[in-house]
């Protein structure tokens, strides 16, 4: 049934301009997917959905992976010269006049421990919902930074 609904999200959005979770939702129910907005969320996640823009505003569409992903880390990695961590925010230090760049590359990656960034211009902030996720952040990005050398 996973699958099945899965699949049916590719060819609704291929087909129609959704913007919500809640009228993916509404458009699987009609057709007989009994769901919940809750597995619907997860789907797109499953399915590496991003917003893009449409004729009335965003709406979903699979994500471009094709070597995107590697691009960013490489910008990432080459930006990179320290972190740390306080209370719920992780603390990215770059090269002077790297941290934008760098900022808008660690957004591309879509790291679900991150709620938002600010970057100056060798520094990023990035807030976590706790002090454990901004811990996980850190962790997670010296994982990625071990897999580009």
């Amino acid at each position: 049934m996973k699958s099945s609904r899965q699949e049916k999200i590719l060819e609704l959005i291929s087909t129609y301009e959704i913007s919500t979770q809640e009228e993916l939702t509404l458009r699987l129910n009609e057709l007989g997917y009994k769901t919940t907005q809750a597995t619907v969320s997860r789907d797109i996640k499953a399915l590496n959905l991003r917003k893009v823009p449409g004729s009335k505003g965003q709406r979903y569409s699979p994500a471009d992976m094709s070597g995107g992903e590697d691009k960013y880390l490489r910008i990432f990695a080459d930006s990179l010269t320290g972190m740390d961590q306080a209370a719920n925010l992780a603390v990215i230090r770059t090269f002077s006049g790297m941290a934008m760049a760098a900022a808008a590359a660690l957004d591309e990656l879509h790291l679900e421990e991150i709620v938002g960034s600010i970057a100056g211009d060798d520094t990023i902030m990035c807030a976590c919902r706790s002090e454990a996720d901004a811990a996980a952040l850190i962790a997670r990005i010296r994982q990625l930074m071990k897999k580009m050398k």
